[in-house]
């Protein structure tokens, strides 16, 4: 049995069929990759996973407990963090700032940004900070205006940011869309390590193939709301239906 476990998942919307039937099992310290093209499903099931939708039928678990009508920060409670397609961080704060706000939560249990006032000061917040930033080698951008980053640094700070929280999932949701190759690779270089060197299972949602399969342990194919095939990087390559339908010859 996986971390996460979805079973027998259906979600309509109106008569769309958004999931039909969905099975998903993402085992404990892998990177598990969900694909398919756009209206596949991709982005209603993560918000399955993350409570906030909730199936018509069928069943989310991590490890053993339900996500199903939980609020977000019981969510993050209970070790799962979630990276959006765009960036979620606080634009008119430092980098310090933002990443001192998240260590704070992770001590009180709070994640408001009316909380920055309680957090100026405190050593052992500041030393959570700033050993992170290290961690995402932004050290020297650490007085920098978040919203003057590029994109790529931008998504590494809110990486970080969830890091903190010291997560047993993380979901990323195409967390390279709209960057230049050069933040792709920066992004994927930074996965990587936090694969290698952190005790925590991933789970993306990614269009870019060679983020996908840099990383992946396993993936999920999505047709029409419901899994094609689920199997390693080597073979989905190889599934004939996955290449006609998603990679084309050339894959």
């Amino acid at each position: 049995m996986g971390i996460l476990e979805v079973k027998n998942v259906n979600k309509r919307f109106g008569g769309l069929q958004a999931l039909g039937d969905v099975n998903l099992s993402v085992a404990e310290r892998t990177v598990h990759a969900i694909i398919g093209p756009n209206g596949a499903g991709k982005s209603t099931l993560l918000n399955c996973l993350v409570g906030k939708l909730i199936p018509d039928t069928g069943s989310v678990m991590f490890d053993g407990q339900s996500v199903l009508g939980r609020a977000p920060y019981e969510i993050n409670q209970m070790g799962i963090s979630r990276v959006f397609q765009t960036p979620e961080i606080f634009g008119d704060l430092t980098v310090m700032e933002n990443m001192m706000i998240p260590c704070f939560a992770k001590r009180d249990g709070a994640f408001e940004l009316n909380a920055l006032s309680a957090v100026r000061g405190q050593k052992d917040i500041i030393e959570r900070a700033e050993h992170m930033l290290v961690d995402m080698n932004m050290i020297d951008k650490r007085d920098m205006h978040a919203a003057a980053m590029s994109r790529g640094d931008k998504r590494r700070l809110e990486i970080g940011m969830c890091l903190s929280q010291e997560p047993r999932l993380l979901l990323l949701d195409e967390p390279t869309a709209g960057m230049a190759r050069a933040d792709t690779n920066n992004t994927i270089d930074l996965l990587k390590q936090i694969r290698d060197e952190r005790d925590i299972t991933i789970a993306i949602i990614e269009h870019d193939m060679h983020v996908v399969f840099s990383l992946a342990d396993r993936i999920t194919v999505l047709a029409q709301g419901t899994p094609l095939v689920e199997d390693t990087p080597e073979k989905i390559k190889g599934h004939p239906k996955v290449r006609e339908a998603y990679l084309g010859e050339n894959a």
